[in-house]
Order: structure tokens, then C-alpha cells, then sequence
């Protein structure tokens, strides 16, 4: 067996990932991926190799694109986080200030941070409702608006698989004028020089690596009862991989879940959380706005996913179920199939991992949790 050609540059402290990385691909394990590291703003890790379809016709190239799932969140928050910046929108505030419809079924004490931490009641739609009507992101974010939160807001998280981007994009839209999708490439991937999008244009189809389902594995709704949350929100509406295959997904913003990218731009983004607000002179944020971050909004089992998370504004905090994260200021995400990134604020870390081929686990792969096992391991 001939050893995989990884590309990129790899500091010898991480030799071993890269190893690692070669060996899953070597073994299957892998289609193909990407992964980086940055430290202090600086990629000390950006490699990539393997294939970007499943006949393994076209290898996995340096700016090979894929659909990030729910990584696309961290995205989708950081927006948010620099119009909190900016002083156009408070946390605390009641939703209805930016957006009045918002206040309709007993949603009027909703808080900004509510929906940027999962916990505002509205995780889904209200059946019935249709991919093609999730597209329609101002009709969509109506919708929410008109609904009853499932729960008393504010006391417990109920994960927002797939409406996420549109309860933040609404807000953003609201208070800035500019969708997601806009308000993201002119405000961050732009100054960033970062190669993500919320909305692909057609033009970059091309570079798309189509991602591969996990076998014998997929989001299981199941539930005790039909009115139960987690089925409620899984089914509303269902959607599986097979959707990120069509130009519709990829060309919608769907801020929860359709991101078109790869390590080194997801890293990129992110590391302006671990670098303190600024990457090579392009402030975004202050320490103060990324402190909120590590607000803790929530602390115990997730309605939707029932795992123990612990959610802050617009991340994921270290908890019992992501052991592999560790404690400390650290703030993340994982995609559905395995991708992530994490945000080292002691570390000024930024470690990303993007693949095609998805693999089981609501909160990171196997292959995840090796990986940032891995880093972690050269680092200290």
C-alpha cells in the first residue's frame, strides 16, 4: 500500500497529525479533508489531501470546498458578535426591539442572547413545512416569528439544527440591513481574505467536494411521542445529506447548516476568537465582546440532541459530553459527519478540521476526537 500525498505545510511538532491524517486516508477512513492549525494567527499546520468525490477522480485540492454543516454556526455567530461590537445590538434586549413580529405567540420576553445560545423555545419550524419553504429565508423567518416557543425561554437549550442562521440572520438583517450571506462576506470572509460562503455563488460549484453519508448511521429523530422536542425539531424538516448535494442548498443561506469551506477558512474566521479580536492588523472584535462568548447561557441536557452541553453566545463550551474539548476558555463547534473548530483563547489556538466523508456522532467523529487529541497532545 502506497502512503497518501498530503499537501500543505506541517510544523514538526505535529508530525504526528499528519501521520494520522495520511494512515485514515491510507485506511479509507478518510475520503478526503482538510486540516489546519493556527497559532497566534500564524497556520502552523494547513494540509490537505485525499479525493473530493467518491470515484476518487479528482483529488482534494488546497482551495477544495465542502459543505461544514453546523460548523457554519460559529460563522452565523460571529457575525452577530460584530454588530454586538458595534453597539447596534445588545444582548440582553428583547428580540422584538429588532424585530417586532418576533413578540408574537408569547415570545415578547425572548432575549438576543436566548437565540444565540439555543435556548430561545423556537429550535424548529412548525410542521408543515418543506426544505424548498427553508430557501425562502425572509418567509421562513416569518414563520418563526409567528410561532409559540416549545419551552419557557431562557431554561434549557433545545439545539437550533437548522433555523439558527435564520433567527440570526433575521436580527442582523434588521439592525444592519444586509443578509447573512452579504452581511458575512463584506464584514468578515472579505477583510479576512477567508474562502467561506453562506450562499455559493454558482461560479465556485466547481470546487465543491460532494460529501459522503455515513454508513448505517444518520440523525436519529426518534422520540417517546410525536410531540416530543427532539422529533419535533429533527423533523422540521428532516433533512439529510442528500440535500447538500443540489445547487438549491448551496446557493440558499441557510446560516445553521449549508457553509461552503474548508480548514484553512474556518480557521481563519475563528482565529479571531483565539487571537484576542485582531488577525494580521484586521480587528473585529475586543477582548470585552469576546468574553461574552464565555457567558454561560446553559448548563445541563440539551432538549433536542440530550447530551449535557454547555452553551455560551454563539459557542459551545467544554462539557461532560465533548471530553475530547478541553476545560478552560475554549470555545467551539462540531459539523454533522465530524467537522469542527475550536477556538483556544490561553492557547491563541484555532484548530479546524473539514472532510467529505461524514462520520457517526452528533458531537464529532471519531476521526474528530483523534485529531484534536492529536494537537493537543504537540501542544502541551
Amino acid at each position: 500500500m502506497t502512503t497518501t500525498d498530503v499537501s500543505g505545510v506541517c510544523d514538526d511538532r505535529f508530525a504526528g497529525l499528519r501521520a494520522l491524517f495520511a494512515k485514515n486516508i491510507d485506511a479509507g477512513d478518510e475520503l478526503g479533508g482538510s486540516l489546519v492549525v493556527d497559532v497566534g494567527g500564524a497556520p502552523l499546520v494547513d494540509i490537505w489531501g485525499g479525493w473530493a468525490d467518491r470515484q476518487r477522480t479528482r483529488p482534494w485540492q488546497r482551495d477544495t470546498l465542502t459543505n461544514v454543516w453546523s460548523c457554519t454556526k460559529t460563522v452565523t455567530a460571529l457575525a452577530a458578535l460584530l454588530l454586538i461590537e458595534r453597539g447596534l445590538l445588545d444582548i440582553d434586549a428583547q428580540v422584538a426591539r429588532y424585530w417586532p413580529e418576533f413578540a408574537a405567540a408569547g415570545k415578547e420576553d425572548v432575549r438576543v442572547r436566548h437565540v444565540l445560545s439555543h435556548t430561545s423555545g423556537v429550535p424548529a419550524w412548525e410542521q408543515p413545512i418543506t426544505i424548498e419553504d427553508v430557501y425562502d429565508t425572509q418567509g421562513a423567518a416569518a414563520r418563526l416569528a409567528a410561532q409559540a416557543p416549545w419551552w419557557t425561554p431562557g431554561t434549557a437549550s433545545g439545539y437550533h439544527v437548522l433555523n439558527y442562521g435564520h433567527l440570526v440572520g433575521e436580527l442582523i438583517r434588521r439592525v444592519d440591513g444586509r443578509t447573512l450571506g452579504r452581511f458575512v462576506a463584506e464584514e468578515i470572509t472579505g477583510p479576512l481574505g477567508a474562502d467561506f460562503h453562506i450562499g455559493l455563488p454558482d461560479s465556485e460549484a466547481d470546487r465543491v467536494a460532494d460529501v459522503v453519508p455515513p454508513q448505517g448511521a444518520s440523525l436519529d429523530p426518534s422520540a417517546p411521542d410525536p410531540d416530543h422536542i427532539r422529533l419535533r425539531t429533527f423533523t422540521g424538516p428532516l433533512v439529510g445529506p442528500r440535500e447538500s448535494l443540489t445547487p438549491e442548498w448551496r446557493r440558499a443561506e441557510v446560516g445553521a447548516a449549508n457553509g461552503q469551506g474548508n480548514a484553512r477558512s474556518l480557521a481563519r474566521i475563528q482565529s479571531v476568537v483565539a487571537c484576542g479580536g485582531a488577525v494580521d492588523g484586521v480587528r473585529l472584535l475586543s477582548p470585552e465582546t469576546i468574553a461574552l462568548i464565555f457567558r454561560p447561557q446553559s448548563d445541563g441536557p440539551d432538549l433536542v440532541l440530550g447530551a449535557h452541553l454547555r452553551f455560551g453566545i454563539g459557542y459551545g463550551l467544554p462539557s461532560p459530553s465533548v471530553p475530547y474539548i478541553p476545560q478552560g476558555r475554549v470555545c467551539f463547534w462540531p459539523g454533522f459527519g465530524g467537522s469542527i473548530v475550536v477556538a483556544d483563547t490561553e492557547r491563541r489556538t484555532t484548530i479546524s478540521y473539514v472532510m467529505n466523508k461524514m462520520g457517526a456522532g452528533l458531537l464529532g467523529s471519531d476521526r474528530t476526537i483523534a485529531y484534536v487529541n492529536e494537537v493537543y497532545a504537540a501542544l502541551n
